[in-house]
């Protein structure tokens, strides 16, 4: 499976300057360009459309929330709910009981997630050229706002509050990629309108020093609660790197190296990752939990491969897909991996 890597570059660096002016040039644009055949294209790069849905054998573990009533709603104030995609694409709501009901929404996409007041739906348009649609919804699944993209979607965030919304894409054409896959990671303000199309031109420090490179890519955002920080992965010169972005400031400044596709805790003391421990094989992935406090990390008590962006269910609790089901485990290295949703991908809990 082709995963969120690019090749060498030269290293272009220079000294980080005491202060530096908002780097934020880029302009409001939409990349209206063809359609995309996407089953193939997805196909390609690892996301299988798993097909059939049925309800799940097993839930999250709280067990104290009631079936939707309105499938046009997550219900977000209700709190509970494991909001999730199924095996056919649909955006559905299961219960989290222990005898679990999975209610539809009528909403489609390959990447969904949703927090405060909004929601962020990701799926691939048709055609001859790969394409992506992103749709920024309410809180009853209303969409508000609709960009489209070139690439195959990836990944998708909801900052705490709803404000922020961010996606990634594969891409492919980049010069400096060779025969691998690109990526393209975008941000939208809600409350502004303001979006940036691709983040590449934030000003990236690495080692105290301003990095100018034409390969770096970045994927897998995860915001705070502040609508200003977010961590996410940037990769150039051969290496993957966590970086804390500054929103505002429009910097990216590496903390640690081999960290892919961050989530960060409710509580915010915590990152799960994906780290890549077998170098060569086909199933290199697995997860890790670092505390932000320490810089310390720990594995969690799945052993198998985790090709994904995983999800805080609560702040001892994450959720991740493997080969189109939902699992959980918990966020300290104990326990054991759980069966939370069959035919489902793209977790993520919603209430108060």
């Amino acid at each position: 499976m082709t995963t969120e890597t690019d090749a060498l570059a030269p290293d272009v660096t220079e000294p980080a300057p005491e202060t530096e002016p908002d780097g934020r040039s880029l302009k409001k644009r939409l990349l209206l360009v063809g359609v995309a055949a996407l089953a193939l294209a997805a196909v390609g790069i690892g996301y299988t459309v798993w097909a059939g849905a049925r309800p799940s054998d097993s839930a999250y573990a709280s067990g104290d929330a009631a079936p939707a009533s309105d499938p046009g709603l997550y219900l977000h104030d209700q709190g509970g709910y494991v909001v999730l995609q199924d095996g056919g694409g649909k955006v559905s709501v299961d219960d989290g009981s222990t005898t679990p009901a999975r209610t539809g929404t009528g909403v489609d996409c390959l990447r969904f997630y949703a927090a405060g007041e909004n929601a962020v739906c990701v799926r691939p348009q048709g055609g001859l050229k790969p394409m992506t649609t992103v749709e920024i919804m309410d809180s009853g699944l209303k969409v508000k706002e609709t960009f489209k993209f070139e690439g195959v979607p990836s990944r998708a965030r909801v900052s705490p509050s709803g404000k922020m919304v961010a996606w990634t894409v594969f891409v492919t054409g980049d010069n400096y990629a060779g025969t691998n896959f690109s990526t393209r990671t975008g941000l939208y303000d809600v409350d502004s309108n303001y979006l940036v199309d691709s983040i590449e031109e934030i000003q990236l420090y690495i080692d105290g020093k301003r990095v100018r490179r034409p390969d770096v890519n970045y994927w897998g955002i995860t915001f705070a609660a502040d609508d200003n920080t977010f961590y996410a992965t940037v990769a150039t010169g051969g290496k993957t790197y966590l970086v804390k972005g500054d929103y505002e400031n429009w910097t990216a400044t590496a903390v640690r190296e081999k960290v892919e596709c961050p989530s960060l805790s409710p509580d915010e003391t915590r990152l799960v990752f994906k780290k890549r421990v077998n170098e060569g094989v086909e199933d290199p992935w697995r997860l890790y939990v670092l505390d932000l406090e320490t810089m310390q990390e720990k594995p969690l008590a799945e052993d198998r491969n985790v090709d994904d962006q995983a999800a805080w269910l609560d702040d001892d609790t994450v959720a991740y897909m493997i080969d189109g089901d939902v699992w959980s485990v918990p966020a300290d290295g104990s326990g054991e991996p759980k069966l939370i949703a069959p035919d489902a991908t793209s977790p993520v809990m919603v209430g108060g």
